[in-house]
């Protein structure tokens, strides 16, 4: 048996749930799939799935085996790109996903850039508020907000992510300028929705957590269009200080400042991370990209 074909077959099958979209990924008879994963269970003495006509499962050993399984061939993968392309120049298909905000503002421009010093490297980009899981989602580099994940990627601080209540000087002139958090009930807020929902905004008040939002007029994903309407005056926004700084540089929105201040998590330290996975970054474009970022993000 070829143990290590029988060993990604079972993966593959494993994340589609399907033997049929296991064999169409690996262009081979769902037959001699099947087979080969029949024999990976017999030789190991278990069985790793359970199988009906309409959906394939994984037993309680076969998930541990999957969640082991991964990560030894994750460290054959890179250990075989690392071999092939040892001291080789930056080169090949390189897949990064990254924050919708964060790409379009930051990530892209730095990019093209790299791209001009690492002519043979292709780029994928896939801008997504989504959580991507680097091994599962065929991703290099993911880059996220929030806070470091769990040892099995590196996961590197490339910049603060703390929000900032904002409003327009002509909203406060209009409205009046809120001073404590319960006057934000009598205001307007502009709500940015994460995958998780809209941002609350909350504090500290007799000692616990409080949720003070001002009645929403606009919820929406789509931050340029959320600050297009806290420039026009609808209303105060709350989004991320490098989101906000061109804004609050040229006057056109201001900091709302209520004490006790406003937070969108009670867990301090939100960042921006990197993550890729531990066993990679020796292959050279996942090098390349890593210090590239690591360097330049800090500089924006």
């Amino acid at each position: 048996m070829d143990q290590l074909r029988a060993i990604k077959y079972f993966v593959k099958v494993a994340e589609t749930r399907s033997f049929s979209r296991a064999a169409e990924h690996f262009q081979v008879p769902p037959s001699s799939l099947s087979r080969r994963v029949a024999d990976l269970e017999a030789h190991l003495g278990a069985t790793l799935l359970t199988r009906s006509t309409r959906v394939v499962r994984l037993t309680e050993i076969g998930q541990r085996y999957y969640r082991d399984i991964v990560d030894v061939l994750a460290q054959l993968d890179a250990t075989h790109e690392a071999v092939s392309l040892y001291q080789a120049e930056p080169m090949g298909r390189l897949r990064i996903s990254a924050m919708v905000g964060f790409g379009e503002r930051i990530l892209l421009p730095l990019m093209d850039r790299f791209n001009q010093r690492y002519p043979d490297v292709q780029l994928d980009i896939t801008l997504s508020d989504e959580l991507s899981v680097l091994d599962r989602d065929e991703v290099d580099i993911a880059i996220r907000g929030g806070y470091a994940p769990d040892a099995r990627v590196v996961a590197i601080k490339l910049m603060n992510n703390d929000f900032i209540a904002v409003a327009s000087p002509a909203y406060l002139a209009r409205y009046g300028t809120p001073r404590h958090p319960q006057d934000l009930k009598h205001h307007k807020g502009l709500y940015f929705r994460t995958p998780q929902g809209p941002t609350r905004w909350i504090c500290e008040l007799d000692d616990r957590w409080q949720d003070v939002s001002a009645p929403g007029v606009a919820y929406s994903n789509a931050g340029p269009w959320l600050l297009d309407r806290a420039v026009r005056g609808d209303g105060i926004l709350m989004l991320p200080g490098w989101v906000l700084k061109p804004y609050l540089e040229s006057g056109e929105l201001v900091p709302v400042l209520v004490s006790p201040g406003l937070q969108v998590t009670t867990q301090p330290g939100m960042a921006i991370y990197l993550l890729y996975q531990k066993t990679r970054y020796q292959v050279p474009k996942i090098r390349a990209a890593v210090d590239f970022l690591v360097s330049e993000v800090p500089m924006v």
